[in-house]
């Protein structure tokens, strides 16, 4: 049994890294083997539409043709048994390359067939994991829920089982505001939500590794 975390944000040790941690740790104490992929630690491309993954009789036909700091991630999350993606969301959608890497994993699997369809080689448990220093309220008002949704219908036609979903709302980014122009927000209110909300979160998220890899067995 294992489970790949994705980390599409550029820090190890911030939100983002923090609770997909917490999602491994869950795993692991069901006996699962974990690892983390940090995107931003790899040189690699999103989908450059060479269409190999779609040619009729090609050798490439269902999977990725294209080499790059991608590929041995991408070998390793089919080999695997869960899958748990995280990312900040920023300018109201994840991180280029969370996107870039999207687009990698999902496209060769999918037919352009009526309706569309899967050929990934095998079932996948999913789930992802976004941070954010909005509220709830205010990603609703931004709509951010079509995006999620988004997310969550294609990961399930590729994969065939329903992805599990964290949303860690109200974000504290940094631990100094007084150090960065942020006055967008209130540095004493975020700390409250780090101290007070974010281990709830953390909470989820080891909860939400655990289901994950239950799936499976």
């Amino acid at each position: 049994m294992k489970l790949i975390a994705i980390n599409g944000s550029p820090r190890k040790k911030w939100n983002t890294a923090t609770l997909l941690g917490k999602a491994l740790e869950g795993a692991a104490a069901q006996g699962a083997e974990t690892e983390v992929v940090h995107l931003y630690d790899l040189n690699f491309k999103g989908c450059i539409s060479c269409l190999a993954c779609k040619t009729r009789g090609g050798k490439s036909y269902g999977t990725c043709s294209f080499t790059d700091g991608l590929t041995p991630t991408l070998k390793k999350i089919i080999e695997a048994d869960a899958l748990v993606i995280g990312s900040p969301i920023y300018f109201g959608s994840v991180t280029g390359e969370t996107r870039s890497f999207l687009e990698r994993l999902l496209f060769p699997y999918l037919t352009y067939t009526v309706p569309y369809a899967s050929i990934a080689p095998k079932q996948i448990a999913t789930g992802f994991i976004y941070t954010m220093n909005v509220t709830e309220e205010q990603s609703k008002t931004y709509g951010y829920d079509p995006l999620f949704n988004s997310h969550a219908r294609y990961l399930q036609l590729i994969f065939g089982q329903q992805p599990e979903s964290l949303c860690s709302f109200d974000t504290c980014q940094v631990d100094d505001y007084g150090k960065v122009l942020i006055e967008s927000f209130d540095p004493a209110h975020k700390a409250q939500r780090r101290k007070e909300v974010f281990p709830d979160d953390c909470q989820r998220a080891y909860e939400l590794g655990a289901k994950l890899v239950g799936k499976e067995q």
